[in-house]
């Protein structure tokens, strides 16, 4: 086995994320569907965003954010995705460098523009996401830096990237190099229409690929078409080693093997946006996990995490997460 040098590696979407408050009026007027995430097109992101006041650019991206705050928490990372060489790139480059997370992934020099998610947050906190991946859609086998992901204990693989075919393959190529080296590989489902779009590919992968599945209760209804969250439950367990499901207010479940775990959602003054609750979750369970803690608190650190990431604007934190939950761990 190859000596450990990072904790988690993270693969997805490099994206740069535009935010906006706005009423369900909005949503309605712009022919949106509330929260769901939509791929877009350039022109749509053109009009889209020229109709977006006060926003907050921040860098971001599923997997990216639960890479900022692993890295946040005071975990070693590194992350892979593709941005072109312009102003957003880099702008995305220098926030998760300075984050304290690897990132090498070479930048595209032409072709598409850095991708951007605009995410529209109603005032119930839901957040509704058109997403332009842009230079996204060029990650491909060749990026995936195969001594990083030998030198990680766990690949965090996150599910809005399984939709070009190059990034399948860019998948399969770091799960098996994860394997090969005797690490782990995590799977988040990501969402609901994802899940819709890839229901058997990402059946498939789970079971012959994943190790730690991380989805909410939409999502894994979605993935084994049931209608209610028991019926998915009683699914999960045998498909992968661990699953880690979130339910909102109501917690999140951890199963594994004979073990379940049913963890409270840590309490929040008032939740402002959604936005990176899934992925902060995710940091904070894969933090507790390499650190060798009990899932139980493994589950608690996520809730954590992520309460502290619904209380702003943002799918990252503000708070330097290590601060945050240092007297719990």
């Amino acid at each position: 086995m190859a000596s450990t040098q990072f904790d988690v590696v993270g693969i997805g979407n490099a994206i740069v994320d535009v935010l906006c408050q706005a009423e369900e009026s909005d949503l309605t007027a712009l022919g949106l569907a509330k929260g769901a995430m939509t791929l877009i097109d350039s022109d749509t992101a053109d009009r889209l965003y020229r109709s977006m006041d006060d926003v907050i650019e921040v860098s971001g991206g599923s997997a990216a954010n639960t890479i900022a705050g692993f890295a946040s928490l005071g975990g070693k990372a590194a992350y892979m995705g593709k941005v072109k060489d312009d102003p957003l790139g880099n702008a995305f480059a220098q926030d998760i460098q300075a984050g304290g997370v690897t990132f090498e992934t070479p930048m595209a020099v032409d072709g598409t523009s850095t991708a951007q998610c605009l995410i529209f947050v109603t005032p119930d906190a839901e957040r509704t996401m058109q997403t332009y991946l842009g230079a996204c859609v060029e990650f491909n086998p060749g990026d995936v830096d195969t001594d990083i992901i030998a030198a990680a204990k766990v690949t965090y693989l996150e599910g809005y990237l399984w939709d070009p075919e190059q990034a399948k393959k860019a998948f399969i190529k770091a799960a098996e190099a994860a394997h090969a080296a005797g690490r782990e590989v995590s799977l988040s489902l990501s969402d609901p229409f994802c899940v819709d779009r890839h229901r058997e590919s990402f059946l498939e992968l789970v079971d012959n690929h994943v190790d730690i599945l991380f989805a909410n209760e939409e999502e894994i209804k979605s993935l084994y078409q049931v209608d209610t969250f028991d019926a998915a439950f009683q699914k999960i367990q045998g498909h992968c080693k661990i699953a880690a499901v979130t339910r909102g207010a109501k917690g999140s479940v951890v199963v594994a093997k004979n073990e379940i775990h049913i963890c409270d959602a840590s309490a929040v003054e008032k939740v402002v946006d959604t936005t990176g609750a899934g992925d902060a979750y995710a940091a904070g369970f894969l933090y507790g996990y390499t650190q060798g803690l009990e899932l139980i608190e493994c589950a608690r650190i996520g809730g954590l995490a992520a309460g502290e990431v619904i209380g702003h604007m943002g799918g990252r934190p503000e708070t330097p997460l290590g601060q945050l939950i240092g007297h719990r761990i």
